[in-house]
């Protein structure tokens, strides 16, 4: 009897270990995770230039990935930063507190960048644009969930242009995150990440590229009378180059670089390249996707919002742009494919806000547009409030179409600020370009008819970082005098700056496309998900289930 209970016993431990075994073995990940998010890409870039394509870049997502064709943005102002940390921690400013690019921090008494830290020094550049943390972000990220599932054994690197698309995926803990430096033309960092460069990136920065790109001129890709989607070569409704005359191709960067400089290299395709080239380098110099944990590359191209900023939507170059950065991701596929296979690579790619028709443009073909004045608006809001409540500083800042009041000064004239709310709200309904005025104490009432437009002013407010006026512009609308007019800008809660693309490709990605709804919030938790790790602490998103295969 002893002998049976012990052969069952040992039989029964066998079993147990066997199934923990087979457990742990049946939960499989990818062994890199890629994040692209482009810069202002509308979602109908995709089909819009892919006549342009090749078979390699966007038409693979297309052909081998999953394509969700109605994904957008769930608050306002659409930027860069908010868009970012949306698409990393699943959440919605009012929660991640990522309000702005900039925004009036009332305990700083002044303005503040997204990523600015004057706690950290900057590293690989004397310039305070190393100045750089993830301090402002107020929730975790995936790519902080995955550090913290496996006690930091994944790595993640975060590679942009711009230094809060590279800080803010990059989450709380990253092993590195690097931008570019328009002083030096290299990559740098700050102390937050490292006392020092790594010998690699000192050794990729010696090659001196943004040196080599900045040294040829910009010409197109194809025969220039083959870009038909849009306005002719050096139209009116562009910004030209520092110095340009015509503005039309080809444009002499090696000129134009003496009256611009290291930054002009943002400003053409050649920046996409040039970060594709520093991303690929880490992949291969840190080891990424070769250790036994999932590693994670977040990944951003930023020349294409630059580009579309100075040349608007219809532009030639940003045709070409988009040409170009189609090979890119041609090269990128093409490198996994050798490298890891793509089946054991886990892609997406999305934009962190879209774009709009310039105004001009617009009105030109009879359609309702225009521009609400920037210049002396601040003044105009407070001479109207003194009317009233006698002549002081009763505005603190206003920006991102917020107006911060000044408390102390309402506190000394002992005048409520629902008071000051209420003379301002009918100056501005009365404004041309208009939509609505927003008491953001009010959150109750902007949320209580269900709009998806309200919810949006919303879900951008928090508490203790919004202002307390929220002015929401009509359709075709752009704030302040852009650009005299000329290019475009983002920023608000309609189609053409929310729609964006979300395409999906690779490790256990089925082909396929929906036009069901999808919430930029829906990434994080679905990347999570795909990893078997928490959701970001934020999260307010799910996960998109019906491109998943089995």
């Amino acid at each position: 009897m002893n002998r049976a209970l012990s052969l069952f016993c040992l039989l029964f431990f066998a079993f147990s270990l066997n199934a923990q075994k087979n457990t742990k073995s049946d939960i499989k990940r990818p062994k890199l995770v890629i994040g692209i998010v482009v810069d202002q890409m509308r979602a109908d870039y995709v089909y819009r230039f892919a006549e342009y394509y090749g078979e390699g870049g966007f038409k693979r997502f297309l052909k081998q990935g999953f394509d969700c064709r109605n994904t957008n943005y769930n608050y306002v102002p659409t930027y860069t930063g908010p868009g970012h940390a949306a698409i990393y921690t699943g959440s919605v400013p009012a929660f991640n507190g990522i309000i702005s690019n900039d925004w009036y921090d009332r305990g700083w008494g002044k303005g503040r960048y997204v990523v600015s830290d004057p706690n950290v020094k900057p590293i690989g550049t004397e310039a305070s644009t190393g100045k750089m943390s993830p301090a402002s972000l107020l929730s975790t990220t995936v790519t902080d969930e995955l550090r913290l599932s496996n006690n930091k054994q994944s790595k993640v690197i975060g590679v942009c242009l711009k230094d809060r698309g590279s800080v803010l995926p990059a989450g709380h803990m990253p092993s590195a995150a690097y931008w570019y430096d328009n002083t030096t033309g290299n990559w740098v960092t700050s102390s937050f990440y490292t006392t020092d460069l790594p010998q690699w990136v000192k050794d990729f920065n010696a090659k001196k590229l943004a040196d080599s790109y900045l040294s040829k001129p910009w010409e197109t890709v194809f025969p220039i009378e083959k870009y038909t989607l849009g306005l002719a070569d050096g139209d009116n409704y562009r910004n030209n180059f520092k110095g340009e005359t015509t503005g039309k191709f080809p444009h002499d960067l090696a000129e134009i670089r003496k009256n611009e400089g290291y930054e002009l290299l943002r400003k053409t395709p050649f920046g996409n390249t040039f970060t594709l080239d520093f991303a690929l380098e880490a992949i291969q110099k840190e080891n990424l996707g070769k250790g036994k944990y999932t590693d994670f590359l977040a990944l951003s191209f930023s020349s294409t919002d630059y580009v579309g900023h100075q040349f608007g939507i219809n532009a030639i170059e940003l045709q070409d742009t988009y040409v170009r950065l189609d090979r890119d991701l041609e090269r990128l596929f093409n490198y996994i494919d050798k490298n890891f296979g793509m089946e054991n690579v886990l892609i997406f790619l999305s934009a962190d806000h879209g774009a709009a028709q310039t105004p001009d443009y617009l009105t030109d073909n009879g359609i309702p547009g225009g521009f609400l004045p920037e210049k002396d608006f601040q003044k105009k809001l407070n001479d109207c409030i003194s009317e009233s409540f006698g002549k002081a500083d009763w505005i603190e800042d206003y920006g991102s179409q917020q107006i911060y009041l000044n408390y102390k000064t309402l506190e000394q004239n002992k005048v409520e600020a629902s008071a000051v709310i209420a003379k301002l709200r009918p100056y501005l309904k009365k404004l041309a370009g208009v939509q609505e005025v927003w008491d953001i104490s009010d959150i109750e009432n902007i949320n209580a008819s269900g709009n998806e437009h309200r919810q949006r002013i919303a879900n951008g407010i928090h508490p203790k970082r919004s202002g307390d006026i929220a002015i929401m512009l009509q359709p075709g609308w752009l704030e302040g005098e852009y650009a005299a007019h000329k290019g475009t800008t983002h920023g608000s809660g309609w189609s053409y700056d929310t729609h964006v693309p979300l395409l999906w490709l690779g490790w256990k990605i089925k082909n396929g496309s929906s036009s069901a709804p999808v919430s930029i919030s829906d990434i994080a938790p679905t990347v999570s998900d795909l990893l078997s790790i928490s959701f970001p602490n934020a999260t307010v998103g799910k996960p998109i289930t019906d491109m998943i295969t089995k």
